[in-house]
């Protein structure tokens, strides 16, 4: 999953920063509003962390932006506003959900976790494609009711194709998962790790079908 983090403060920038890219998140983080903004209209997100009192334009300001345009992605505002207007405030903006900083990681990580199965799971614990289960809480992808032996990459992939299962997923919308799959040279890279998959879901009755000049669509067979 592809995170924004809009926040100003060294510490929390570096330390959030870190955390999720060790959760397996492919994150971007900006300290001002501005950058925030121009992040958000040039590239595509799966869930936006929002301080709201950044320099350069206010958090409520991008928030209000971005719902003004249609965008639908989750919003998590982390913030040391906690007035019950300010709660009222943010929630009416759009946010999906409002937390008042200190906080421990960990609530932060499971109100991402909630967010994003209602986005992209319809509120789903678990996900299933034929043999193939995921629980979306865990992480954890079984096929026959033993865990996938995958790498990170071959993890992502699967998981990206498995929340479109059905509908053609493109080379772009996959490399936008991973930080390292930013050149149009890494299409080659996909196509390695769609082949490993391919191999480690023979025989599975689940199949990656390559959709010319689209991309590829996850389906039973």
């Amino acid at each position: 999953m592809k995170v924004l983090l809009a926040e100003d403060d060294d510490y929390l920038f570096a330390a959030l920063s870190m955390a999720l890219q060790r959760r397996g998140y492919n994150v971007e983080a900006v300290k001002t509003g501005t950058e925030a903004q121009a992040a958000l209209l040039t590239n595509v997100f799966d869930i936006l962390l929002l301080d709201l009192g950044l320099p350069g334009l206010d958090g409520t300001k991008v928030l209000a932006e971005l719902r003004s345009r249609g965008e639908v992605m989750p919003v998590i505002i982390m913030t040391a506003r906690d007035g019950l207007e300010d709660r009222i405030e943010g929630l009416d903006l759009g946010a999906n959900d409002y937390l008042v900083k200190p906080f421990d990681f960990r609530e932060l990580e499971a109100r991402m976790r909630a967010a994003l199965r209602k986005s992209h799971w319809g509120n789903k614990v678990e996900m299933e494609v034929g043999p193939l289960r995921l629980n979306t809480n865990s992480g954890v992808l079984l096929l026959n009711d033993k865990e996938l032996d995958l790498t990170p990459k071959e993890t992502t992939v699967l998981k990206t194709l498995m929340a479109r299962a059905g509908r053609v997923v493109s080379k772009r919308q996959i490399m936008n998962q991973v930080s390292d799959w930013v050149e149009e040279s890494s299409e080659n890279a996909v196509e390695i790790v769609v082949h490993r998959l391919r191999k480690k879901l023979e025989f599975s009755k689940v199949a990656i079908t390559t959709v010319r000049g689209f991309g590829y669509l996850l389906a039973e067979e």
